[in-house]
């Protein structure tokens, strides 16, 4: 009724002639020592690929009692389940059981988060998981549901504990189990400690999530210890790795959508902890997309900012103000590259045109990554933070790195 842990304690290469060595740990044995490991473990060394009778003998009848004792667990399961109604939700179940947001309203995507994840669970029955340690913070509670306890698995919210890894290594061992779609929360930062599972989650196809919050310097008093700066551009070069980073509360819903969606790799999701605007323009069909154009002036801009996350109201403020000066513009929120990546050339220069060389590119994290996006970069201007944060209320920060409308505004006009 508990966990057992067997230590062996072993001699790497044993039975070679450099067993005990590093030598042993990094390259091939060789001819000779090769000779010499069969000699010690008492096979014939001028032999390859022997393998005894007493060795298939075993194999085969150990296989034989496998496959009999996983028939009788799937007549079992099969009996156990059979009243048990399965869990089945379409994108469009998904869809209308996402919240409505207050237009007039300011709402952190984090708090967004919560009220997103809330109303899902009432459809995604198979919805577990939980935060290291971070819960109040995160919003990612799942009130209705219950928290495992020793002796009650009959909650979806799990405590995790300080312990992004071993939190990470467990979601994915819920969802390979299957059933279950299991996520783990953290601040964005401590990603770093999610990655090696992040990544074995890509490798092995299982679609885990991880909702990351505080996901820029606006984090602010915490310090640029907790301040994210290059983890977003490398969590965008891991393979398999959908990353989304919603403008608004509305794109938060949208995103989560897709994260469920996804069933062939793992999926992260980043929400902020400052308030963000209801934007005009969001498109549950354009974040399916990875990007798409939120506002315009003219079908054909000369002037193209591209963004994702907080910086996208950033733009179109910056896109309206251009737009009193007969400047024609257009603003793509791009909340997932990957799926945007992904999409039919066609598409992707409908939403940003090699004619439009004009472009400013804004995001609270590192330019890397976004080079893919310059035409001419003589007429490319970016809005990006390419040193550590500092600590300080998150709207003196936000004067101080250069996140300002006027800013955004400012860099667009050098492009005059």
């Amino acid at each position: 009724e508990k966990p057992s842990l067997i230590i062996v304690k072993t001699t790497i290469g044993y039975g070679s002639p450099k067993a005990g060595t590093a030598d042993v740990h990094g390259a091939p044995l060789g001819a000779d020592e090769l000779a010499g490991l069969k000699r010690n473990l008492g096979f014939d060394p001028e032999k390859s690929f022997e393998i005894p009778d007493d060795v298939y003998d075993m194999f085969e009848k150990r296989g034989a009692y496998c496959h009999r004792a996983r028939n009788m667990w799937l007549r079992a399961k099969k009996a156990e389940t059979a009243d048990a109604a399965p869990v089945r939700y379409s994108a469009d179940d998904l869809y209308k059981a996402l919240p409505e947001f207050d237009p007039a309203k300011s709402v952190a995507t984090r708090a967004a988060n919560c009220t997103v994840m809330n109303a899902l669970a009432k459809v995604a029955h198979d919805l577990v998981g939980g935060s290291a340690d971070l819960e109040p913070s995160n919003k990612t509670g799942m009130k209705e549901y219950g928290w495992l306890a020793a002796g009650d698995f009959s909650g979806r919210n799990i405590h995790f504990g300080i312990r992004e890894l071993a939190m990470s290594a467990i979601v994915n061992g819920i969802t390979a189990y299957g059933g279950y779609r299991a996520f783990g929360a953290t601040f964005f930062v401590f990603s770093d400690y999610c990655r090696p599972a992040i990544r074995l989650a890509a490798l092995m196809k299982l679609p885990s999530i991880w909702v990351f919050s505080h996901d820029s310097f606006y984090v602010g008093e915490d310090g640029p210890t907790h301040e994210p700066v290059e983890q977003l551009a490398a969590m965008r070069t891991m393979p398999n790795v959908a990353t989304f980073r919603p403008a608004d509360a509305n794109e938060t819903g949208y995103c989560w959508v897709e994260m469920l969606k996804n069933t062939t790799g793992p999926s992260c999701i980043l929400t902020t902890r400052q308030n963000l605007p209801i934007l005009e323009g969001t498109s549950a069909e354009g974040v399916a997309r990875g990007a798409y154009t939120i506002y315009e002036n003219s079908a054909h801009p000369e002037y193209l900012f591209l963004a994702s996350g907080s910086e996208v109201a950033l733009c179109v403020e910056a896109a309206k103000q251009l737009a009193e000066t007969g400047r024609a513009v257009r603003v793509v929120s791009m909340p997932c590259r990957e799926l945007f990546e992904r999409q039919p050339l066609e598409y992707r220069e409908s939403v940003v045109p090699g004619t439009c060389t004009k472009r400013i590119i804004v995001e609270a994290g590192v330019k890397f990554g976004w080079g893919r996006y310059v035409a001419d970069e003589s007429k490319t201007r970016f809005v990006t933070l390419d040193t550590y944060g500092d600590s300080g209320p998150y709207k003196v920060l936000a004067d101080h790195f250069g996140f300002t409308v006027e800013n955004v505004l400012a860099k667009a006009k050098e492009l005059y």
